[in-house]
């Protein structure tokens, strides 16, 4: 039984929220340090932070859709476009920083670099966009080399829609609910016309459907404005550790997650 002291102790805000933990984490590198290093920092730390929630948010979409629960996909792809919305409107915070100061600190990375951010990358995945030698960017047996391991052999976001039309009495070939989820979703004909049926008569599902379209289109949103960010930082520069940089990053750009929802438009 703990001692009484303990037991009367109340949990307070910055126990909770491990504030002292927390804030022990920004420790630039730089001599001085560098001012607009702390900013650096504490910005990309809140995008992993908010990686983290949309993982967890579309894990929990996934799971709804699978359970034919259209209500609680429907808010859960709400909060998920508004958590994106905030990670385009962080872009802004990060271009206060000039390419003069981004440059008094950039060696200091040495190695490190955005495109070994795990967490994006199972984003990435969840949502159908898999590729097999993005887990080379992380050793073995590590958090984020385990997390894509295992979401490299599951159902993406688009399968799991699929399997929910099926529940809701909707005709998907079988060949595509079957698939090797570990292939890019690629577009269909059949799924095409069962989602102009749906357009044409399920004001519900339509609004399920548009929203994968924004959350389509705002992941695209965030991927130009990081685009533009890292074009206004360092130019036609190689990437920070030796990464492609910008020349990479824009031919990530105007390619859509789930293409048949786009194909249909020209029909509707």
């Amino acid at each position: 039984m703990p001692p009484p002291d303990a037991q009367s102790k109340a949990l307070t805000y910055s126990d909770y929220l491990k504030i002292d933990e927390l804030l022990d984490l920004q420790r630039p590198r730089s001599s001085g340090p560098e001012h607009d290093e702390m900013l650096f920092i504490i910005i990309h730390q809140v995008y992993e932070l908010w990686f983290k929630e949309v993982l967890h948010e579309v894990a929990h979409l996934q799971r709804a859709l699978e359970g034919g629960d259209e209500a609680t996909a429907l808010a859960t792809l709400k909060r998920v476009l508004t958590i994106l919305k905030t990670l385009v409107g962080q872009v802004d915070v990060l271009e206060t920083m000039t390419p003069m100061s981004f440059a008094s600190f950039r060696s200091r990375l040495e190695s490190a670099s955005g495109f070994q951010s795990a967490q994006f990358r199972e984003l990435e995945f969840m949502l159908g966009s898999k590729k097999r030698r993005s887990l080379d960017d992380h050793p073995e047996g590590s958090r984020g080399r385990l997390a894509l391991e295992a979401l490299y052999e599951q159902p993406t976001l688009w399968d799991s829609f699929l399997r929910f039309l099926t529940l809701k009495g909707y005709s998907v070939p079988t060949a595509l609910l079957e698939r090797d989820v570990r292939t890019p979703i690629e577009p269909s004909e059949e799924v095409q016309k069962t989602l102009l049926e749906i357009y044409r008569g399920d004001h519900i599902l339509v609004m399920l459907c548009e929203r994968f379209v924004d959350l389509d289109e705002g992941l695209q949103e965030w991927r130009y404005r990081h685009v533009k960010m890292v074009e206004r930082t360092i130019g036609t520069k190689t990437g920070t550790g030796g990464s492609p940089g910008a020349a990479y990053l824009r031919t990530t750009l105007h390619r859509p997650l789930f293409p048949d929802l786009w194909a249909i438009r020209a029909d509707l």
